[in-house]
């Protein structure tokens, strides 16, 4: 099956074309130069910037394949989760091609996109598995049992890891986006050169998610207080500490979730998708993880970690595949997780 796929749920324009599973076309432009100088996504200027980008990114792919409208046998497009405004753009984009040319439609959740970017390079990585999908709007792990079989054990409380690497990197001066820029400066600092302790969760709390929560409020808000108690002066040393020491707070956190799952649900195969999953800290810590408990862990190549159109094709295609059609009323939702 010929697939066009369309991804604008951030501030990411993506469009990708998949033929029977096998990817012929895969652009993605990026806004981190817009967004930069507000220290972090406008909406507004992102679904502005989707609008502009969409129309010529089809056209580009189509060209790049020597296809055109007529050699589409489906489309897939995000619908849920993401930003209301950069969704619809992709959406309505998606539903209009559909309509005009007769080609049958499925909406695709942005985070079961993520557990399965893994199968770009793994197409046959066995079923169940725990999936977790860790980036800036996202911290969640899944009971992965089967496709579209999705039990959500546990998700952040506060804000997702990449959202604190981003206001970390900002509360450092590193600017935007930050998780890119901590995990190179954290290389040249020494991890353990401040303690941050696991988080303290309330199993009762109104708030909670599941069994295997997650939360990083407490340690950006530990680094916020190192940082307003430095004086002018602090040398760049102490920067690279505490961003290694942030870190690997972050990745201890997100590894021993995803251990104490993995033995509780007896699963020795392990999924890690989205963005963070392209920190090299955390991917050294999973091998580390993989290598003393025999695990098998898989992650996408570096480029499908990020948000991405092929991820939404290669889910896409098995719906459409599965006779699964969505018509002109299919919405856009801001927010929408698995499994609950």
């Amino acid at each position: 099956m010929r697939i066009l796929a369309i991804e604008t749920s951030c501030d990411e324009t993506a469009v990708a074309l998949l033929d029977d599973g096998k990817v012929l076309a895969d652009l993605i432009a990026t806004q981190g130069e817009l967004h930069s100088p507000y220290g972090g996504i406008v909406p507004e200027l992102a679904s502005r910037r989707q609008m502009e980008l969409l129309p010529s990114m089809v056209a580009d792919a189509l060209a790049q394949c020597g296809w055109s409208m007529a050699d589409i046998e489906g489309i897939a497009v995000t619908r849920a989760p993401g930003l209301i405004g950069a969704l619809l753009v992709g959406l309505s984009f998606a539903k209009a091609l559909a309509f005009a040319n007769g080609t049958p439609l499925v909406g695709v959740n942005h985070l079961e996109g993520h557990l399965h970017a893994v199968r770009v390079e793994h197409p046959e990585f066995a079923y169940p598995y725990l999936g977790l999908v860790v980036s800036g709007g996202h911290t969640s792990l899944y009971h992965v049992r089967a496709f579209g079989d999705y039990r959500l054990l546990g998700a952040t409380r506060d804000d997702a890891a990449g959202e604190a690497f981003d206001k970390v990197a900002k509360l450092l001066g590193l600017g935007y986006p930050g998780g890119p820029l901590i995990d190179r400066l954290a290389t040249q600092g020494e991890p353990t050169a401040f303690r941050f302790g696991p988080p303290k969760l309330d199993p009762d709390a109104v708030f909670q998610v599941g069994e295997y929560d997650f939360s990083f409020s407490g340690v950006k808000t530990a680094v916020a207080r190192i940082v307003q108690g430095w004086n002018k002066n602090a040398n760049t040393s102490r920067h690279s500490d505490l961003a290694a020491s942030f870190q690997a707070a972050v990745v201890d956190q997100l590894c021993r979730r995803l251990h104490q799952a993995a033995r509780a649900y007896n699963c020795s195969r392990l999924v890690v998708s989205g963005g963070v999953a392209a920190n090299q800290g955390l991917r050294q810590r999973l091998g580390d993880l993989a290598q003393k408990e025999g695990y098998q862990i898989a992650m996408p190549p570096i480029r499908y970690c990020t948000d991405n159109a092929v991820m939404i094709g290669i889910v896409g295609a098995e719906y459409l595949a599965r006779g699964v059609r969505h018509g002109p009323e299919l919405n856009a939702a801001a927010v929408e997780e698995l499994g609950r």
